[in-house]
């Protein structure tokens, strides 16, 4: 890895760790730049992944607040995408790389409308906003699904999560984002845990991301949580729609 790649590299790892403390989609940054600097798809995949966990961990802390009084619903989801980790991973290792290309713009695509739709979708199916309520019967299997997901890629995880939350959880966005990165630091930190031991890793490229995530992670934290619901709800869908043209060009 030449010095300007190197450079690339941390740059993309320290946008990737904002984005994925506000939204999620941070991998559509690393992973392109990984590839540009002469990385194979699989062993860019691998060591993104172990990359961006330290990142998604700082977004924890960056919203620490928001995940006040979610300790119950942090001990009913960690299980799901702890277990869709796990089969993402293996999924990773035994299928051939085009197995997700038809389904995962669609998914991301279904995951912005729900976004859009949640203000309605959530009065239709009367969720109070409440931080003891037990949610939809269908979010944990979802969470699970999204965790295979993750597992396997993780670009727009955090969409999906958002949708999948803001609906059958909690309307409060800023609240299910901070669960949303439990979540994804769950997926991400069993992924890397896994690929640690059974996969080729780039340790150069994890560190660079690692570190540049990391310093995104605490950024996104501070300055994410600040926006209103309706600019989150608009990021989230501009990210989302970036992500799906990325994958279709």
């Amino acid at each position: 890895m030449t010095w300007f790649e190197a450079v690339l590299v941390l740059a993309a790892g320290l946008g990737a760790g904002t984005i994925n403390a506000v939204v999620g989609s941070g991998t559509l940054l690393t992973f392109p730049a990984l590839l540009a600097a002469g990385l194979p798809p699989v062993l860019a995949n691998v060591s993104n992944t172990i990359g961006l966990a330290p990142g998604t961990a700082a977004g924890v802390i960056g919203y620490r607040r928001e995940l006040s009084g979610q300790r119950g619903r942090i001990l009913r989801l960690v299980p799901a995408s702890l277990a869709g980790a796990v089969v993402g991973v293996v999924l990773l290792l035994r299928l051939p790389g085009s197995a997700f290309d038809a389904i995962v713009p669609g998914l991301i695509l279904l995951g912005c409308t729900l976004v859009v739709l949640q203000p309605w979708l959530s009065r239709k199916i009367n969720l109070p906003n409440g931080g003891g309520h037990r949610g939809a019967w269908w979010v944990i299997p979802a969470v699970f699904v999204t965790g295979v997901y993750g597992g396997y890629f993780g670009a727009a995880q955090g969409v999906l999560l958002m949708a999948i939350l803001g609906i059958g959880l909690d309307p409060n966005l800023q609240r299910m984002n901070g669960l949303k990165n439990v979540l994804a630091t769950v997926v991400n930190g069993v992924a890397a845990i896994l690929f640690i031991f059974v996969a080729d890793v780039d340790w150069l490229a994890v560190a660079l991301i690692a570190f540049g995530s990391t310093v995104g992670g605490l950024i996104g934290g501070r300055y994410g949580r600040r926006l209103p619901p309706l600019a989150l709800r608009g990021l989230i869908v501009v990210i989302g729609v970036t992500a799906v043209t990325t994958m279709l060009i």
